[in-house]
């Protein structure tokens, strides 16, 4: 078989090019510091590191969310302790009001400052974070959670946001709490009844707020505690209020200031002299109150009320009892806020070291080695000049050079 020359010619500049292109494409690597630039190169590290990039994608989404978070968590464990802050400057002004010198000018000034402070509590419910979302709406709705809702009897405050948060997953975190459950779910009283005097009274007699001694024995029932002068002596005598049957062992009994009462699993202690027809009413808690409801009960009390009078020491021993339940609720939220913080530094350091290995996976499939590519490289362009050379020199052989 006969090769022509100009065939042979025509093989080593097609093998010329081919290298030409292979000292690029060697050179592209190196300038780009990539190993695999398009699939072609290396079909399963490409597969494989797309992969890598895939889950770093999600972790880096996962990681922004996470800030998200930590960023609302941080401001709203801010406002409730700007909120623990404000309900102890409630509780020293209620406590305050109990002074027996002060008089309704001092009562009136109290009511006022307790408006104001009122206002402030309702403020931090409804603050936002920097992304304008509120920080206590619970899962959405309004954009002002608690608004003041004014009717006939008044005002008062309702909760206009949806119940409930998000729950905590290993890789995201609430942005808004449950603002509800926080202010609006305090017990009324001691959680199970509350004690009232009626309004005809006009003796001294006043109560604490009660406890349960036998949950069992609970009737859920009404309960009137009437006192009668007899011979000069008080007696109190107990009455169930829904049947209308007097409670049995609890009928002419003397009355003893301090002296626990104990009847149907109940047990309170009333204190000071009642009149002859005083009334103590005892009536299970129908619902939850709130701490909005709790300062402005108190704050009614202090303007409806001489100075000294029982109603108002009446209204301070339970309306105490209710703020802190209250704060205790604030307490435990904040507790939770900071709960959330510490496991949101967890999150992102756990997201942060499975970033660096995915990168690290990622770089191991598509990166060149540099100090082996700068070999391959300077070898390549050695091999390529010496088959210019030799091309060039095996060019000038021609039977006409050597005729003549």
């Amino acid at each position: 078989m006969r090769v022509a020359t100009a065939n042979s010619y025509d093989n080593t500049i097609s093998n010329l090019v081919k290298r030409q292109g292979e000292l690029n494409a060697q050179q592209e690597r190196i300038s780009t510091g990539k190993r695999v630039q398009r699939a072609s190169d290396d079909p399963v590290a490409a597969v494989l590191s797309e992969t890598a990039q895939n889950r770093l994608s999600r972790v880096t989404a996962d990681l922004r969310a996470v800030e998200a978070s930590r960023t609302s968590l941080a401001q709203a464990e801010s406002a409730l302790g700007e909120s623990g802050e404000l309900i102890q400057q409630v509780r020293e002004l209620m406590i305050a009001a109990g002074n027996a010198t002060y008089g309704p000018r001092e009562h009136r000034d109290l009511a006022t400052q307790l408006e104001g402070l009122r206002e402030q509590m309702l403020s931090v419910a409804n603050r936002k974070d920097s992304a304008g979302r509120t920080l206590f709406g619970g899962l959405g709705g309004s954009s002002t959670p608690f608004v003041d809702v004014y009717n006939a009897s008044g005002s008062a405050v309702g909760f206009e946001g949806l119940r409930g948060q998000e729950a905590a997953g290993n890789n995201s975190l609430p942005q808004a709490l449950d603002g509800e459950a926080i202010w609006m779910r305090i017990p009324q009283g001691n959680g199970s009844f509350t004690l009232g005097l009626s309004a005809s009274n006009t003796g001294g007699v006043r109560t604490d707020v009660g406890q349960v001694t036998n949950p069992s024995a609970l009737t859920g029932h009404a309960y009137s505690v009437g006192f009668a002068n007899v011979g000069g002596a008080m007696q109190y005598s107990v009455t169930n209020s829904t049947t209308g049957v007097p409670v049995s062992g609890q009928t002419d009994l003397p009355y003893l200031p301090g002296k626990a009462i104990e009847f149907d699993g109940m047990s309170f202690q009333m204190t000071g002299n009642p009149a002859d027809g005083d009334t103590v009413n005892v009536s299970p808690t129908t619902g939850p109150t709130n701490i909005f409801k709790v300062v402005q009960d108190t704050i009614d009390a202090l303007r409806a009320t001489a100075s000294g009078s029982t109603p108002l020491t009446h209204t301070l021993s339970r309306t105490l009892a209710e703020l802190d339940a209250g704060h205790d609720r604030v307490l435990q939220a904040r507790s939770q806020s900071g709960e959330w913080l510490n496991r949101a530094e967890a999150i992102d350091g756990l997201l942060g070291d499975r970033a660096v290995d995915y990168q690290t996976e990622r770089s191991r499939l598509e990166d060149l080695d540099m100090v082996q590519g700068i070999s391959d490289f300077q070898s390549q362009q050695v091999g390529l000049e010496a088959a210019l050379k030799s091309y060039a020199q095996v060019q000038r052989l021609s039977l006409f050079q050597y005729v003549g």
